[in-house]
């Protein structure tokens, strides 16, 4: 059963949920080679190169950023903010990754929390630095051609709690982590392919499956799953510096806080790509080969 089944009362949800919220405030950053072998690892492999880190402001914030396919991105960017920048960032989760125990352990001890206004509020409370990607799930199974696009729909939950507390926004873009993959075969292609007829008979879709819902199937380095070693970029842009709301904000307080952190990250998007580009050339052969 879900640690927050659909079945639970109201009293027994709200426990749980005050559990969830308990451990996640037991967690600490990792320290010694639970952070030194992953930082060491992301280096070599990824070579990451941050910019404008000098505009993270000294107190908590919440990180806002476009979010890449296979959600590959806080791989490589949680080890690079502890290591290089002192925050251990606390990203905030779709729900479903609690609906295992042992998983959604694993998820709390690397930082990881839900995604619910309670344990959002929580955290902000505590002076936590929080991410998140308010494109969820349909930009970590976006199509390639939707690469470095935001989508975030009708999303303004993360805009609300930062107005009511008053938390900084601090909104960044990363590139790389969205091409560790090619797109063998969209995943809105998958219920009238060949394959989708083999799922079928095997119970793993449906008709009330999602196709939008559904991840491409990827291909890595020389056609297997190992990711890419593409060079990946980080960009932060101007922070959003937010008085709390002594009333509920306004839609227009609300559209005006979103779209100008939408515009920092597109932004800085675009300075990235045009960054690496400009460096395309720096690549060594075999870097190169396996990027192919």
């Amino acid at each position: 059963m879900s640690t927050f089944d659909k079945d639970f009362n109201p009293l027994a949800e709200e426990e749980a949920l005050q559990r969830h919220i308990a451990k996640a405030l037991k967690v600490r950053p990792p320290s010694g080679r639970n952070l030194d072998v992953p930082y060491a690892i992301i280096k070599r492999v990824f070579k990451p190169t941050t910019v404008g880190a000098e505009n993270i402001p000294d107190e908590p914030c919440l990180f806002i950023g476009n979010h890449s396919l296979f959600a590959m991105d806080g791989w490589v960017l949680a080890p690079i903010m502890q290591k290089e920048q002192g925050r251990f960032l606390r990203g905030l989760g779709d729900r479903f990754l609690f609906a295992n125990e042992k998983v959604g352990n694993a998820v709390l001890a690397a930082g990881g929390t839900m995604g619910h206004p309670a344990v959002c509020t929580a955290l902000m409370e505590a002076g936590e630095d929080l991410l998140v990607f308010p494109g969820g799930a349909h930009e970590a199974v976006k199509r390639a051609d939707d690469v470095y696009q935001l989508q975030w729909k009708e999303r303004y939950g993360f805009v609300k709690l930062a107005l009511q507390h008053g938390y900084t926004i601090m909104p960044f873009g990363m590139v790389g982590p969205d091409e560790f993959y090619a797109h063998f075969m969209e995943g809105d292609e998958i219920p009238d392919s060949a394959l989708g007829n083999v799922l079928r008979r095997f119970g793993m879709l449906d008709d009330n499956t999602r196709a939008d819902m559904l991840p491409p199937i990827p291909m890595g380095a020389l056609g297997s799953l190992i990711p890419k070693p593409k060079r990946c970029y980080i960009g932060f842009g101007e922070p959003v510096y937010l008085e709390a709301q002594k009333k509920k904000p306004t839609k227009a307080q609300l559209d005006k806080t979103r779209n100008q952190v939408a515009a920092e990250i597109e932004e800085q998007l675009s300075q990235l790509l045009l960054m690496r580009e400009q460096e395309r050339g720096k690549e060594g052969l075999l870097r190169r080969i396996l990027s192919i």
